[in-house]
């Protein structure tokens, strides 16, 4: 039997599964980054996980304008270079300060933003450097965090 309340209860019910698909589908890129914590963090790019949603930058250095970016969800800390002024090469190194951690990533001196890869920061101190690539031996750190 079809009559005409079936198919309106068939269009109604098509709309909201076209709708509900639409909403599963535009929520996938969100759901692709990944979170982790302290120790699972480390060597991940925080750009891949969710730990860049909280982040705020704790520190700068004087020269070359490196940051220190932490995330307190995460507990985990990364460098970044986003001033996109310096024309030189340089590396942007985050370290950890018990030693056990260390990433750089090079920034080429064509005003694009850089970061390294996360360390674990729970309950440990970390800091960002920038080194210059063009052998003077200029550096710059933020104070440990």
């Amino acid at each position: 039997m079809n009559t005409p309340l079936t198919r309106k209860f068939a269009v109604i019910g098509s709309t909201l599964a076209v709708a509900a698909s639409s909403l599963i589908l535009a929520s996938s890129p969100a759901s692709a980054a990944t979170s982790c914590y302290a120790d699972g963090c480390q060597g991940r790019d925080p750009s891949s996980t969710t730990c860049q949603n909280d982040a705020r930058t704790v520190a700068t250095s004087d020269y070359p304008g490196v940051e220190l970016r932490y995330s307190p969800t995460c507990r985990a800390a990364w460098a970044r270079y986003s001033r996109g002024i310096a024309t030189w090469g340089m590396y942007v190194t985050v370290q950890r300060q018990d030693g056990n951690g260390s990433y750089s990533t090079h920034y080429y001196g064509n005003g694009a933003s850089v970061w390294t890869p996360m360390v674990n920061d729970k309950d440990l101190k970390s800091r960002a450097c920038g080194y210059a690539d063009d052998g003077s031996g200029a550096f710059g750190c933020t104070d440990w965090y």
